[in-house]
């Protein structure tokens, strides 16, 4: 009998080692400044849908900490719901990964002037969404300015906007591209490929996807962005 214990004891803490070394700790913090009452959800992307991972209420004090398994670094939401009868609540994007992430916001601008402070992932997420928000600005402009437009008189004008447009798509994209085939040592790669150019041209998925190390192409977005290029 006492031999049966120890071998079903040694194979608990066998799993148990096994199961800590497929999982990493992920302590998300900080302070929603002036929020009195709502609650907060940390949320991510398993496969295709939305998903709560945690929650916390506040309730007086703006102050918040939850503590998750996570078993890759990934792209994490930070859900801010204010209970205060408001339809339009907040959700602000991060580049998770094992260690802390710190997130602080006054609760009447929550997505616009949170601060994030994670790992070196989080500040080249950080560099990529500047830069892609760029884009996204000439994007409304362009589109504003079609808006003003008195047709049929400035069909002219709309063509040279449209192509405009198209120029400032293509640039983006591109812009994507390069930065993941320039970071390919991180997670962020793939997920950059599945999520904003996954209608790319073929040849520069396949571009990113090859420059992969076998540990993030095997990834969960590594995996993705496989099936993307129809790879076996």
């Amino acid at each position: 009998m006492r031999t049966i214990v120890r071998a079903v004891s040694f194979l608990a803490f066998a799993m148990l080692i096994s199961c800590s070394a497929d999982t990493e700790r992920m302590v998300v913090k900080g302070e929603i400044k002036g929020l009195k009452k709502g609650m907060l959800y940390l949320q991510y992307v398993p496969d295709s849908t939305l998903v709560n991972l945690d929650s916390v209420k506040v309730n007086g004090n703006g102050a918040f900490e939850m503590e998750v398994e996570i078993e890759q670094p990934d792209i994490f939401y930070l859900y801010l719901d204010k209970a205060d009868g408001n339809a339009i609540n907040d959700r602000v994007s991060f580049y998770g990964e094992s260690g802390v992430v710190q997130i602080n916001s006054p609760y009447d601008a929550f997505q616009a002037k949170s601060e994030i402070k994670g790992g070196p992932g989080q500040e080249l997420y950080e560099e990529y969404l500047r830069n892609k928000t760029r884009f996204n600005i000439r994007e409304l402009e362009l589109f504003q300015a079609k808006n003003e437009l008195s047709l049929p008189s400035d069909s002219a004008k709309l063509d040279s906007l449209e192509g405009l447009a198209v120029q400032n798509i293509r640039r983006s994209y591109l812009y994507s591209i390069n930065f993941a085939i320039r970071n390919k040592d991180t997670y962020l790669a793939p997920i950059i490929a599945v999520n904003d150019v996954a209608d790319a041209n073929p040849k520069f998925l396949d571009s990113i996807y090859s420059n992969l190390n076998q540990e993030i192409a095997a990834s969960k977005y590594g995996r993705k962005l496989k099936e993307l290029i129809g790879k076996e």
